[in-house]
């Protein structure tokens, strides 16, 4: 409950956040204007974000025929869960890792790659699926993809706003601009609010989802060894020429972070830090 509060007071801070910029840089006008827009990506979003993430990754549908134990986990585990048993792809990358998408139970995917097939034992991929499938009941993967897409309107508002600034200034507010400062707050630290709000969603919902995924599965350490393993799997891949490779753009989704961070790798960082996770875990008790 705590999370989801977080989570809900997060996503009305972007909408707001939103409804501020659009107000700034058109008045009212542009208030509703923002707000359609975000309303339209959304819809989006809600109907083919999962289409899209599982193109972008090349995933493919398997059956129990071609994977048998990855079946026979996601099946024991979707009972336990009490929802609609996902479709099953497998992404061919040699990246340790895995995502869930769709915007429902009932509309719902889980991706592995082939790295950590090869990885993690039959009870620590257990683990991770179970992970996911708490994601999919927690509908964090919706979560997720409105809360990027509300970011990713922000940001890309503001970028229209720093190149009309460029060719001859905006107009349309109903009173005055605000002066440079209100511009620089709007059209540099808005965007950049807005990532961090959208990082704080996300390793909130990690949290959630290893909570709920070890009460899924009853195997909290068996989730906490997996995320040793992909956390050193992960920061050590080096991808060959016919491995798909993470982007930035969705790098939130998978269970722990695809990419290497660099200096500012603590303020925007897309997971909570591994170390704090599995502790949690080792913690729990069933």
């Amino acid at each position: 409950m705590k999370n989801m509060f977080r989570t809900t007071v997060l996503l009305a801070s972007l909408t707001g956040l939103l409804v501020l910029i659009g107000d700034y840089f058109g008045g009212t006008g542009g208030m509703i204007i923002a707000f359609l827009f975000a309303v339209i990506m959304n819809f989006g979003s809600y109907w083919y974000s999962d289409k899209i993430v599982l193109k972008m990754y090349r995933a493919r549908e398997v059956t129990p025929a071609e994977s048998p134990n990855l079946h026979k986990i996601v099946d024991g585990l979707a009972l336990k869960a009490n929802i609609p048993k996902p479709k099953v792809y497998v992404v061919d990358s040699g990246m340790p890792n895995a995502f869930a998408t769709g915007r429902n139970p009932q509309h719902a995917a889980v991706a592995v790659t082939t790295g950590i097939l090869n990885l993690l034992s039959f009870e620590e991929i257990e683990g991770v699926l179970a992970h996911e499938l708490a994601h999919v009941k927690n509908r964090d993967t919706l979560i997720s993809a409105v809360a990027a897409t509300i970011a990713g309107v922000i940001t890309m508002l503001a970028t229209w706003a720093r190149w009309a600034a460029i060719f001859g200034g905006f107009g349309g507010r109903d009173d005055d601009n605000g002066g440079i400062i209100g511009f620089i707050v709007m059209a540099v630290l808005a965007p950049l609010a807005a990532t961090l709000i959208q990082l704080a969603i996300s390793r909130s919902r990690e949290f959630a989802a290893d909570e709920e995924g070890a009460r899924i599965s009853k195997k909290p350490w068996a989730l906490a060894d997996a995320l040793e393993k992909l956390e050193y799997g992960n920061s050590h891949f080096k991808p060959g020429i016919r491995d798909v490779q993470a982007k930035e753009t969705s790098a939130h989704m998978f269970i722990v972070n695809p990419l290497k961070g660099g200096t500012l790798q603590s303020l925007f960082r897309t997971h909570p830090v591994t170390d704090e996770r599995v502790k949690r875990l080792r913690a729990m008790r069933f």
